[in-house]
């Protein structure tokens, strides 16, 4: 054979392992799609996923914003003197800040269970910031340290339906190749409020004496109000499926569908076991703890974000400044999470958008625990929360993509592994005691970025050789993906 004619015949090989690689691409096509063309159908996908991102992203981050705001409005309340018009303690008053995340944690695995197997979880999750807006509300009518904290731990209950049923619902609707921007997307929500939450909690205190009402009062009775408002908009429009979604044409909703079961190789249904096997699936999968271990310890190191601005002040500017400091870390961690998020979807990669930032968590708090120095000290406040959130939104993407199916397992995990979590936003408090240094605090939150970077490290040679045996078609267990997921050829996302 001539050299051309080599060429050539290389040539028809490539041609068809193309044309072969198309078709396997885009095989099992609803019946709507399958006169498009490639080019058609992958337009398509762009233009039907950017719907779905201008109805279903705003709505949820805002409601992560409010979620925020009515839950932080107590710090600012002390700015405006509720401890002198309580009667409370020092003590009193940490312990309504802290009682919120019992009521949070208690409420989170319920709340899952159910969601997943309801018919219309947009409603769901509503109905909870409705609630949350009427106990934020009824907090301006407190009278004493009992109301006070009886208010706190509603708050905190009906709070915990949000975060892990919003990140459930997103699970819903995007794959595993989109979800972690999505997350990046509604975790910006949490940390806009962290960065403008206080400084709006300052206009409404402004109110302070207007119609014989404190200002903490107004923040409280406002904030309750605006979030209801919200709520009760969003709950006309929001989907419940991905089967009817409003605007979207047949066709729209069948490509949505195809996209979704072609990620992760077979329907995404509820109704395949009960809620109590879902959960005991979850419990029984050494994925669920692998993953919990890494989230625990990067939360662990994340707490500081409840005493940011005490810790700032400690640089020995003023409130006012303190305030105007406090905002740029997450400004700019806001713009980390959404590059690391998109990049590690780009890629099909989660270790890497995980550890990688944990190493800059483990840089910032060296320099934390180890000087005064204002210019140094403030560089590490800027490194802390753009870190170690880049790498939790990633893990949260993690988490939802290894232990996606049953659906109920899915939410079961989430809220499992979430709740964990939470816990040390309780111990942590006891911590931030020795200012301006904070060096058990520091210190603490240095070892708790290196426990979370090995435990990242561990999931992700468990998943590579669960991955092995998947290829060399091993039994997986209960633990592993469902039969139809392997007989489709389901791989963990590395």
């Amino acid at each position: 054979m001539s050299v051309d004619e080599n060429k050539i015949a290389v040539q028809h090989v490539e041609d068809f392992d193309k044309e072969h690689h198309v078709q396997t691409e885009f095989e099992d096509l609803p019946e709507s799609l399958r006169e498009l063309s490639t080019h058609e159908l992958t337009k398509m996908g762009k233009w039907t996923t950017m719907k779905m991102d201008l109805i279903i992203m705003p709505a949820l981050t805002i409601l992560y914003i409010l979620n925020y705001l009515d839950r932080q409005n107590i710090a600012a309340s002390k700015l405006a003197n509720i401890m002198v018009d309580l009667d409370m303690s020092v003590q009193q008053y940490n312990t309504c800040v802290s009682i919120l995340f019992v009521g949070y944690i208690l409420m989170q695995i319920p709340s899952n269970l159910v969601l997943s197997k309801i018919q219309w979880p947009a409603v769901w999750i509503c109905s909870a910031v409705v609630g949350w807006g009427a106990v934020s509300a009824a907090t301006a009518a407190v009278h004493s340290f009992g109301g006070l904290l009886a208010c706190r731990f509603m708050l905190g209950f009906v709070e915990a339906v949000f975060f892990p049923g919003a990140f459930y619902y997103l699970s819903m609707f995007y794959n595993r190749k989109q979800i972690a921007l999505r997350t990046a997307i509604l975790y910006s929500g949490s940390q806009l409020g962290n960065a403008f939450g206080t400084l709006l909690a300052i206009g409404i205190l402004e109110l302070d004496g207007h119609a014989g009402l404190e200002g903490w009062r107004w923040l409280f009775l406002i904030e309750g109000v605006i979030t209801i408002g919200i709520a009760l908009a969003f709950v006309t429009y929001l989907p419940n499926s991905n089967k009817k979604i409003w605007t979207f044409s047949q066709q729209q909703l069948d490509w949505l569908k195809w996209n979704y079961e072609r990620d992760q190789k077979q329907q995404d249904e509820s109704n395949e076991v009960t809620a109590l096997q879902g959960f005991l699936l979850a419990v029984k999968d050494p994925k669920t703890w692998l993953m919990c271990g890494t989230l625990y310890a990067t939360y662990t190191a994340a707490a500081v974000n409840n005493f940011f601005p005490t810790v700032v002040g400690g640089l020995g500017f003023g409130r006012n400044m303190t305030y105007v400091l406090t905002a740029p870390p997450f400004i700019l961690c806001v713009v980390a999470m959404l590059c690391n998020g998109f990049h590690s979807d780009k890629m099909g990669e989660r270790y890497l958008h995980i550890a990688l930032p944990l190493t800059i968590t483990v840089v910032a708090n060296i320099i934390a625990v180890s000087t005064l120095n204002v210019g140094a000290r403030y560089f590490a406040m800027c490194l802390m929360p753009l870190s170690f959130y880049s790498s939790a939104i990633c893990q949260l993407s993690w988490i939802s993509g290894s232990l996606s199916q049953p659906a109920v397992k899915r939410a079961a995990s989430i809220a499992i592994i979430n709740a964990i979590c939470n816990t040390p936003n309780i111990w942590t408090s006891y911590l931030y005691y020795d200012s301006p240094r904070y060096v058990a605090a520091f210190s603490v939150n240095l070892g708790a970025a290196v426990v979370a970077f090995l435990s990242a490290t561990a999931s992700y040679f468990y998943l590579r050789r669960q991955n092995q045996r998947l290829d060399q078609g091993k039994p997986m267990g209960s633990s592993g993906p469902t039969p139809v997921q392997q007989a489709n050829g389901f791989r963990y996302m590395l």
